[in-house]
């Protein structure tokens, strides 16, 4: 448990951070009493949440939940002693063999949960046996019965009719592979945010399966100009198949950061976690983990709950209207939407930008980064750095594209979420479309086409912007693009003397052309003249160095301005 003797600025959910892993000589002699118990096989992902369980990840949870609090977490989102808590951790084993075990159990009892080898996990303490409905545990969970939902899915799929509840104590972690160097428990993490780093603050992010983006780096840097450190936790496992695999996100997290983030003040640590916690109710989970960590401030982004359209975009924000921040005891920072305003040259969301024109924008998707990935197209630098699409491409899956020359989604599907403006412009910053483009129709050569757009173009709109001003501003003119200054001193000089050609033409021009097919009348000379003297007009033009001269003036001697005194004596 996090060391009570010190003065940490945040404390674990409950007070108090579990630790329920058995060490030292005692483990061995468990182990050894555990192959004696009756003996329930177990998934990886019930393993997942049993170290989630007996590590602290989970406090003050430190085991399965009875059914006291199973239903009031169902019913209030509340333990039965009403503190926070977002979601049920139950264990309902499926299977003819657990089911046999699990009648002769009784309150009291222990039993082993063992993995695919039989070999023993953990031992649980049995406190309460007792039958739910998945039914309610699905609408009130999920706010859905529907089984395309994932959640709902897996209560169906993975949970049997009876539950045990009780206290669990983990034997045997289970190695994370490739992750096992990254992996830290709270316990890890506290003694290094508060003894050996000395920050104050924390912000915590925990993010899903989608690749290191701009829209999470401008949540990041945000938070690192108001807190001392950054702790990131990319979730691992369970991901499913059409994700980027969760060694490629890794390593493109670490691509990232190692070339553009605060080392000393970024942490990386991913998170195995399952996602049987999926829905709205997950943004308030993570928060709390990311307090028993020892965070201060949780980041949370936009579609947090990510399940396609079961919920409101927003529903991972307006979930945190059920609670205050003095019960949750973590700093909860709401982020909008993070889009790419080519015009401006910067990302932004709807509360940090005026009215954004749509032909200038570029939308951060991380269904449409993946479908891009799967095209076999690096997706702008405006949206993922390359750094993290090196790794990301060859982490998608399925890669490439089907026969019929798609992925999974459409490029127009793709186009809609990401590039939106091509379906009404032709391309950034253009006028309209007669007729907008219905992303049914569009192919893979749009999605090409607006690919090679954003690609040319994205970053000339702000600097052909700002070349306007600078051509007109820069007092100093030592500093003008002279290729284009001389080019609008030739233009005018070839359309004055055009000009000088048709004045003398008008002259001599006929009231009536004997051949109006061989010959112009004067209406149609001077309609020609009148016609040069406008593009004259139109001729940009370029300011002198007298006309510059006259913007700089003082109304006092310049060493004044320096500071010298006006007394010859000083």
């Amino acid at each position: 448990m996090v060391n009570e003797a010190k003065q940490y600025p945040q404390t674990p959910h409950g007070g108090v951070l579990v630790d329920q892993v058995v060490t030292g000589p005692e483990r061995e002699s468990e182990i050894e009493r555990a192959r004696g118990l009756a003996t329930i096989r177990v998934d990886l992902e019930a393993i997942i949440t049993v170290e989630m369980i007996t590590t602290g990840v989970l406090s003050p949870n430190n085991g399965f939940m009875g059914e006291a609090d199973y239903l009031a977490v169902l019913d209030k989102g509340r333990l039965a002693d009403g503190t926070v808590w977002p979601v049920p951790l139950s264990f309902a084993p499926i299977g003819n063999v657990n089911s046999a075990i699990i009648e002769g159990l009784s309150v009291g009892d222990e039993v082993c949960l063992a993995d695919d080898q039989n070999e023993p996990v953990a031992i649980l303490k049995i406190e309460d046996i007792f039958e739910y409905d998945r039914q309610h545990r699905a609408q009130s969970l999920f706010g859905t019965t529907d089984r395309d939902h994932p959640g709902v899915d897996s209560i169906y799929r993975r949970m049997g009719e009876t539950a045990l509840g009780g206290t669990l104590r983990l034997l045997n972690r289970v190695d994370w592979g490739p992750f096992e160097r990254l992996r830290k428990e709270p316990k890890d993490t506290w003694k290094m945010f508060y003894e050996d780093r000395g920050f104050q603050s924390v912000a915590g992010f925990i993010t899903g399966a989608n690749p290191l983006h701009r829209g999470h780096e401008y949540i990041h840097r945000n938070a690192l100009e108001e807190v001392d450190g950054i702790f990131l936790q990319p979730l691992v496992e369970m991901a499913k198949r059409e994700y980027v695999r969760h060694e490629y996100r890794i390593r493109g997290y670490q691509n990232v950061m190692e070339e553009y983030y605060p080392m000393d003040r970024s942490i990386l640590s991913p998170l195995r976690v399952t996602y049987i916690f999926a829905g709205p109710r997950e943004a308030i989970l993570h928060a709390l983990i990311m307090k028993n960590y020892g965070c201060t401030h949780a980041l949370i982004g936009r579609d947090h709950a990510c399940i396609g359209d079961f919920y409101d975009k927003y529903a991972a924000h307006s979930i945190f209207d059920d609670y205050t921040q003095e019960e949750l005891g973590i700093d909860i920072r709401l982020f909008h939407e993070v889009f790419y305003d080519v015009r401006a040259q910067t990302h932004a969301t709807e509360r940090t930008t005026g009215k954004i024109d749509s032909r200038y924008r570029l939308n951060i998707s991380g269904s449409g980064i993946r479908e891009l990935l799967r095209y076999g197209f690096i997706p702008p630098k405006e949206i993922v750095r390359p750094e993290s699409a090196l790794a990301a491409m060859q982490g998608i899956q399925p890669k490439g594209i089907s026969e019929d020359g798609q992925a999974i989604g459409s490029p127009g599907k793709v186009i809609k979420s990401m590039f939106p403006y091509y379906l009404e412009y032709t391309r950034l910053g253009s006028p309209q479309r007669e007729t907008p483009l219905n992303p049914d129709d569009l192919t893979l050569r749009d999605l090409e086409e607006v690919m090679h757009d954003v690609r040319q173009n994205a970053g000339l709109i702000y600097e052909g912007v700002y070349d306007e001003y600078r051509a007109l501003l820069d007092q100093n003119r030592d500093l003008i693009a002279w290729h284009r200054f001389d080019a609008r001193e030739a233009l005018r000089e070839k359309q004055e003397a055009l000009i000088g050609e048709l004045e003398t033409k008008l002259s001599s021009a006929s009231e009536v052309a004997s051949d109006e097919f061989m010959y112009q009348d004067r209406a149609e000379a001077e309609r020609e003249l009148d016609a040069a003297r406008q593009l004259l007009g139109d001729i940009p033009v370029n300011v002198s160095r007298e006309s510059v001269g006259q913007r700089a003036w003082n109304a006092l001697p310049y060493d004044r301005y320096r500071g010298a005194d006006a007394d010859p004596g000083a």
